[in-house]
This record gives C-alpha cells, sequence and structure tokens, in this order.
C-alpha cells in the first residue's frame, strides 16, 4: 500500500495540459495568472502632492528667516484631476495645491496647510508668509515611485487576488493571460444515493457533490455534476469515459463505489483503460480506497473518492487540490504548524487527515485539538472543526506540545477563526 508521500509525487507527475485564455482584469478574482504581468506605465504617472497644502519653489525660500520673511502670492488652486498650469512661474509665488494634484513646473516641495501663514487674513488670503529654508521635496509623490514601466505586478501561477486587481486597474492593464478553469465532471455513485429530500432509513441524500460544487464558487474550478451512476451500471461508466476523452472535461471525479464490495465497479471499469500513472489504496485515514488514473496520451485524468462524507471531503482537499494547483502551475501548498493540545495516537505507518479546533492562547500561541467523532460518516465534529491537522506516518504517538501540520479548509477565511 501506497503512502500519501509517494501518492503525492505520483500527482505531480501526472500533469495534463491547460490551456490560457485572456480575461477582463476586473474579473480576475482567484484566477491563476499564466504569464507574468509587468507594468506599462509609472506610477503615480505624475509628481503629485500627498498633502492639501502650498507648491513652492525651494530655492525662494534659501535665505528666509524669523527676521527675514518673505510673502508668497497665491496664483490659484490645483485640485487632483485638474491640468497643470502650463504659465511661466515667477519668484515668490505659490498655489494651493489639494492632494493628488499635479506638480507644476517651477515647483518642487509642498507645505501642509496646517502650517500655512495666510496674509492679510485666513478668510481674504492673498499671500502665504514664509519664514524659514523649506527643504526641496517634501510631501511629493514622486512619478514612479511605486511601479515604474517594466515593474512586475504578478508572476506566472500566482493566485489572483482583490489587491492584484486594485493593481491591475490603477495601472490600466484591461486584460490579462489566466490559465482556464479546469472543469471537472463529477459522478456520484450507488443505489442508496437520493437527490430527492424525503427519503426512506436505506437512502443517502447526495450531499458530496454539493459540498465540491460549493467549493467551486471560491476556487479556480469549473463542476458539472454528471449525475448519479447506480450499483449495475458499470458498462455505462465505460461509455461515459470513452465519451469524455472526445469532451471538454479535464477531470473525472467519481465519489463512491472505489472500496473492495460487489457493487464497487469503478476501479475494474478504470483498470481497462490505457493508463500512464495509477494508485489505488493509500495508507491515509480517512480516504483509504482513494484512487487516481492518469490517461495514457490523453490530457484527461480520473480520481475516485470514497463515498463517505469526510472521506470525500479530505480526499479532495489532500489529492484533488494539490493536483489542480500543480496543473495550472501554482507553488504547492505549505502548512502552518500549530502545537498539539493533547497527546494523540495513532497507526503508525498511516497519515491521518484530522478534524480539528484550532486555537489561539492570549499570548499569541497556536495549538490545535483533535476533535471527537473522527469517524468519516460524522459530519458534526466536521462542522465544529475549522482546521484539518496533518499526522504523517512513520511514528504512532504525538505528544502534548509537538508541533503539527495545519491546513486551513478550502473555500475558508480567517473570519472563520474568530
Amino acid at each position: 500500500m501506497k503512502s500519501y508521500s509517494q501518492a503525492l509525487k505520483i500527482l505531480k507527475e501526472s500533469k495534463i495540459f491547460i490551456k490560457n485564455e485572456y480575461i477582463k482584469s476586473s474579473k480576475s478574482l482567484n484566477r491563476v495568472c499564466a504569464k507574468n504581468i509587468y507594468s506599462n506605465t509609472l506610477y503615480p504617472s505624475a509628481d503629485n502632492s500627498s498633502f492639501d497644502g502650498f507648491a513652492i519653489n525651494s530655492k525662494d525660500t534659501k535665505n528666509l528667516s524669523k527676521k527675514k520673511s518673505k510673502l508668497f502670492k497665491i496664483l490659484g488652486t490645483i485640485a487632483a484631476g485638474n491640468k497643470p498650469s502650463s504659465k511661466k512661474i515667477k519668484k515668490f509665488q505659490t498655489f494651493a495645491i489639494m492632494t493628488g494634484g499635479l506638480l507644476p513646473n517651477g515647483f518642487d516641495t509642498i507645505i501642509p496647510i496646517e502650517k500655512i501663514i495666510f496674509y492679510p487674513s485666513k478668510k481674504k488670503p492673498k499671500f502665504i508668509i514664509i519664514d524659514k529654508k523649506i527643504p526641496k521635496n517634501n510631501n511629493v509623490r514622486f512619478a514612479g515611485s511605486d511601479y515604474k514601466k517594466g515593474d512586475k505586478i504578478i508572476s506566472s501561477g500566482e493566485i489572483i487576488n482583490s489587491s492584484h486587481i486594485l493593481a491591475l486597474k490603477t495601472l490600466g492593464i484591461e486584460k490579462i493571460n489566466v490559465k482556464k478553469k479546469p472543469l471537472i465532471v463529477f459522478y456520484s455513485t450507488g443505489n442508496e444515493i437520493s437527490e430527492k429530500n424525503n427519503i426512506p432509513d436505506w437512502k443517502v441524500r447526495n450531499s458530496n457533490i454539493h459540498y465540491i460544487k460549493s467549493l467551486s464558487k471560491n476556487l479556480f474550478f469549473d463542476l458539472i455534476d454528471g449525475g448519479i451512476l447506480r450499483d449495475n451500471d458499470d458498462q455505462l461508466f465505460k461509455k461515459i469515459i470513452n465519451k469524455n476523452f472526445n469532451s471538454k472535461y479535464d477531470i473525472i471525479i467519481t465519489n463512491g463505489a472505489v472500496s473492495a464490495g460487489k457493487f464497487d465497479f469503478v476501479p475494474k471499469v478504470i483498470k481497462k483503460f490505457k493508463l500512464s500513472k495509477y494508485f489505488k489504496g493509500l495508507a491515509i485515514r480517512p480516504g483509504k480506497p482513494i484512487m487516481f488514473a492518469k490517461f495514457k496520451n490523453k490530457e484527461k485524468s480520473f480520481f475516485g473518492l470514497p463515498g463517505n462524507p469526510i472521506s470525500s471531503a479530505a480526499c479532495f482537499r489532500f489529492f484533488v487540490y494539490p493536483y489542480l494547483l500543480n496543473i495550472l502551475g501554482v507553488k504547492s501548498e505549505k502548512s502552518f504548524k500549530a502545537r498539539l493540545k493533547n497527546k494523540f495516537e495513532k497507526k503508525k505507518n498511516f497519515t491521518r487527515f484530522l478534524k480539528s479546533k484550532l486555537i489561539t492562547t492570549k499570548s499569541g500561541n497556536l495549538y490545535i485539538e483533535v476533535l471527537t467523532g473522527q469517524e468519516s460518516f460524522r459530519i458534526k465534529s466536521f462542522v465544529k472543526s475549522n482546521v484539518w491537522s496533518l499526522f504523517k506516518a512513520g511514528k504512532s504517538t504525538f505528544k502534548k506540545n509537538e508541533i503539527i501540520d495545519c491546513y486551513i479548509p478550502l473555500g475558508w477565511d480567517k473570519n472563520h477563526f474568530l
């Protein structure tokens, strides 16, 4: 039986090709950047004021002091968005300038409004009084001080977030090259699965498809519900895969029918196809029966997820999601670390994905509590958890305060921890 790390290696070696597409930058949230994006302009585009104040030429203040002050004539007001004045400026002149207003030619510094002395009065100002030397470049935002032409904005393989969109729109980049969203077709399996709400005791509501489809709302894949395959639909499943070879789908996922039961037909059907990579059954819990296949000479791959809700969720989190990152050219996800609140034991050679609660102490230390109810059918502990903790193979006993690898559930944000 292969280990979790061996399975990840197989996934890494089983990339399929995902095409690129151009989309509006404003619509690019959570998409994967396909090519480096560079600024084609300066930002700020011109020197401008970082304060409301008055623009002057610092040279005019060179010899000024309390005993030797000077009146600077107010020529007008420059607001953000005004075209800068082109008229020739004389000595001892000034413009009132608002934050973001462009610095006129001949001026090189800004005096904040709070430090201005008006003459003859604040209500009817015609001049400002300056009685000291003013340094050059005070309160000036210089052209290109944030972005210069050719500066990289986003690297290939980065997942685009809202701050990226702010930068792209600020810099006038309307369209960008991103990876297409991998298209997944998802088939539920089993005579017990029902789409109805009112069901008898021997039926099970089809929840797994809805869980994974909900993840697609905030992640970089699309999911199509392929429907339900019944226990004797092995021939139909074979036809579906053949048909999917010529379809737009990138990844085929089944849910259930991958164990060793009488009606678990998925593995035997998949094995009839030519495969370049394959694994079935891993030393993990939950999700031990998981399987994966890369079809030979096809840009298609397959995952067989176990049917129990938590097994399905864990396998999507720790196998399908890393695979999606890989085929899209995104760097592998890194865990964060937390201390174990209580001792935990497991089988030595198994990797465990455990529903856990992340706790922050008053001193800022992170701890995880492994919740009770780890069986793969139990969803109450899944609802109560706010983190997955990964207990690696190779040891059976984990002591209190040991450092554990932790992963945020897909689709979550910091608000879930408050």
